[in-house]
């Protein structure tokens, strides 16, 4: 047994034991564990949020308090959502994944849907908080906050991708998101769905010839080592997400849940206006690591994707109303 597989292991029977250590009653150590690498947007989300809402209960004299482990530490995305809705794990940071929680999360899958962020603020506000986070509390989990994980690009090692002709043959990773894969199908790609913690090694040894995600998460995993090619694609928006499973939420006292959504509300100018600053950083850092850079065509992505669209409307619960609510906000 290696030292990796040992300390996962001594982590998560900790863990383990603090989320049970009282019968009937909630470990007042909250447990936050994501699968973001250290040095991502998503990771520095988390960590500023676990540390100012530790200081507010801290204040408040509760005796509640946020530990958090990244890194995938104590599970990938499919197993931290399991141990959310029985109670291992309190608060998570998924993001892509939710639409298999249930298919209205699908909607942030659907390419080239923001067009900024004053339009992702309408979005959320008039489209997210009333019809999409609701539905996941019938399947065990509790919506707090919207993050952001960010516009997606993707990399290779086979060529420039500039148009969706490009994509076709190469294996691509992509989020086990149902939408995903049918998007990057209907582009001409090969999608083969994986958990983020997989992807390097998969690169690295040729399983699979690329990926696709925000800068923020291919500079942090260090995918510009193992990747040539970096295309600027735009072609999806992703939040993330905190979220607590209800079994534990429904537990914790009304006082410390609100400073728990406030802290989680009150860092988003910061982590909006850290993910500006990064992208043009991040951006010049890669390609300085040696990763070619290209701007893809945005108008032929764009038409390859209205029967992704027509998918969705047809096959989701409420897809039509939703799209038509957000193409309606860009105006």
């Amino acid at each position: 047994m290696n030292i990796t597989t040992m300390r996962k292991m001594l982590i998560s029977t900790t863990v383990v034991s603090l989320a049970f250590a009282a019968p009937h009653t909630l470990a007042k150590e909250l447990i936050f564990a994501i699968g973001a690498a250290q040095g991502s947007l998503q990771y520095k989300t988390a960590e500023k949020f676990a540390n100012n809402a530790n200081a507010a209960l801290k204040s408040a004299g509760s005796d509640y308090s946020i530990s958090l482990f990244g890194d995938g530490q104590l599970g990938k995305d499919k197993e931290l959502m399991q141990k959310l809705k029985l109670g291992t794990v309190h608060l998570s940071q998924p993001s892509s994944i939710m639409a298999k929680v249930t298919p209205q999360f699908a909607l942030f899958d659907m390419p080239f849907l923001v067009k900024d962020r004053a339009h992702l603020a309408k979005i959320e506000s008039e489209v997210f908080w009333p019809s999409i986070a609701p539905t996941a509390d019938k399947k065990g989990y509790k919506v707090l906050s919207m993050w952001e994980n960010g516009f997606r690009h993707i990399t290779n090692n086979v060529k420039p991708i500039n148009t969706p002709a490009d994509l076709k043959g190469i294996k691509l990773r992509t989020p086990n998101s149902t939408w995903r894969v049918s998007m990057f199908r209907n582009w001409g790609g090969n999608p083969t769905p994986m958990s983020f913690s997989e992807v390097f090694v998969a690169l690295q040894t040729g399983v699979i010839d690329g990926q696709e995600n925000p800068l923020t998460n291919i500079y942090a995993a260090k995918f510009n080592e193992v990747q040539k090619y970096l295309s600027l694609t735009n072609h999806v928006y992703s939040p993330s997400y905190l979220v607590a499973g209800k079994r534990t939420w429904d537990k914790i006292p009304a006082d410390v849940q609100t400073i728990i959504k406030d802290s989680a509300n009150a860092i988003k100018p910061w982590m909006y206006e850290l993910s500006d600053s990064q992208e043009q950083e991040l951006l010049g850092k890669l390609k300085k690591g040696g990763m070619q850079v290209n701007k893809a065509s945005y108008q032929d992505f764009v038409d390859a994707s209205k029967p992704i669209y027509e998918q969705f409307a047809k096959k989701v619960d409420g897809g039509k109303d939703m799209l038509d609510k957000v193409l309606s906000l860009a105006n």
